[in-house]
């Protein structure tokens, strides 16, 4: 199913037992456009502290209640390693974390196909000293790697640059719950197309430049006011998914 990163944001986490805090933001692949992690922050029980946790740790997504379950103990959280998410994660922090929760490795072990096929409800089990080993020496090899996750709050707001000038900036993200791929961005076009808003597919993108903020597609601004109408308040169904690319 099609959700709305902005709908998820404040959703409850439940770990196994009791209430582990909201979701604050969400950590993507910027070469994958896949959600490698949750940002959530914890209620008073632990300072204000904020963790990751993947979508492997994920076991039930209720709507009606606005709550995901996650296989994770208050306990796991709270010694769970220190990351400050206020700045791009490293690759060397990402192993850390992984190595952790026992969730299965990233580097050469095409961690990315792994997440294609949407681990919902990953069994945790317990890291041997030899894997902690393993996951140590791993974080050391990736200290000076470049960040390869960025925040879906900091992208909103991003310009969109089409061929033939600008159309409007990133409101929003629509991902799959199963995959946890993004599919689309929601753009706000604000003066550009009298408030309409429109999506795009992350394979329109033709480069992305992090320091102006700015993300640049290869179509016109005449395509994209002319792409099919989305409606925010209906569910991109697969109908609409096949029109758009059509078009």
């Amino acid at each position: 199913m099609k959700r709305s990163i902005n709908s998820l944001l404040g959703y409850i986490i439940k770990g196994t037992d009791g209430e582990i805090g909201k979701v604050d933001d969400f950590y993507f692949d910027d070469q994958t456009s896949t959600i490698r992690y949750m940002v959530v922050k914890t209620g008073g029980w632990l300072s204000e502290k904020k963790v990751l946790i993947s979508p492997e740790a994920f076991q039930k997504l209720d709507s009606e209640s606005k709550t995901l379950s996650v296989y994770l103990t208050q306990e796991k959280i709270k010694n769970s390693p220190d990351i400050d998410t206020d700045k791009p994660v490293s690759e060397q922090q990402e192993e850390l974390i992984r190595g952790y929760y026992a969730w299965p490795g990233y580097y050469g072990n095409g961690m990315y196909g792994h997440m294609g096929l949407g681990m919902w409800g990953y069994p945790l089990v317990e890291v041997r000293e030899t894997e902690k080993k393993l996951t140590k020496r791993k974080a050391e090899e990736h200290t000076n790697d470049k960040p390869h996750l960025r925040s879906t709050r900091e992208v909103t707001g991003y310009a969109i640059h089409a061929t033939d000038g600008d159309i409007g900036e990133v409101e929003d993200f629509i991902i799959d719950n199963v995959t946890w791929k993004i599919n689309f961005l929601v753009v706000e076009t604000g003066n550009w197309f009298s408030g309409k808003k429109v999506i795009i597919s992350p394979h329109w993108i033709k480069e992305v430049k992090w320091q102006e903020q700015k993300v640049t597609i290869n179509h016109s601004k005449e395509q994209v006011k002319n792409s099919p109408k989305y409606d925010s308040s209906q569910p991109i169904n697969d109908s609409y998914e096949h029109s758009l690319n059509d078009y």
